[in-house]
């Protein structure tokens, strides 16, 4: 059971601008080499766009009783430390000019919040997790409440 889980999924309007690209792809095609190549070519498009939107949007966030799950990662939170919901500006710097190079980021450019989680486990070398979100405050919410003991 986890207390919070959010699918990082691509926007309908990113959804809408690829189908107006295989459309384009589609005429710009078929008009000089034939309907048959133009919806070859347009059906390959759509396949990898497809692909790319699955893939990159199925990027997962979620706090479970003893796990932080964010991405291709996982750790304990008995190694979080302290959690920073941010929003606007905040956000934009973070994933920015104040990033750590070190840090692990989920990044998704269309969300408008992320959370910054400091790691406390003196092994690993990532100072911290920033994580884009949807809800910034209901992550940091679900991060903090119940927080097994730290270390």
């Amino acid at each position: 059971m986890s207390n919070y889980r959010e699918r990082l999924s691509v926007p309908v309007r990113w959804w809408i601008i690829a189908a107006l690209a295989v459309l384009t792809i589609l005429v710009i095609t078929a008009v000089p080499a034939g309907k048959p190549i133009g919806f070859t070519v347009a059906g390959v498009a759509a396949v990898i766009l497809v692909v790319l939107f699955v893939r990159y949007g199925g990027a997962v966030v979620e706090v479970g009783p003893s796990t932080l799950h964010a991405g291709r990662a996982t750790i304990e939170r008995t190694h979080l430390g302290k959690v920073e919901p941010l929003t606007g500006e905040a956000v934009r710097n973070a994933f920015g000019r104040d990033c750590d190079p070190t840090a692990y980021l989920v990044l998704r450019s269309y969300l408008p919040g992320a959370v910054r989680v400091e790691i406390t486990d003196p092994h690993d070398p990532t100072p911290y997790w920033l994580i884009a979100t949807r809800s910034p405050e209901r992550l940091a919410a679900a991060l903090t409440e119940n927080s097994v003991a730290r270390s």
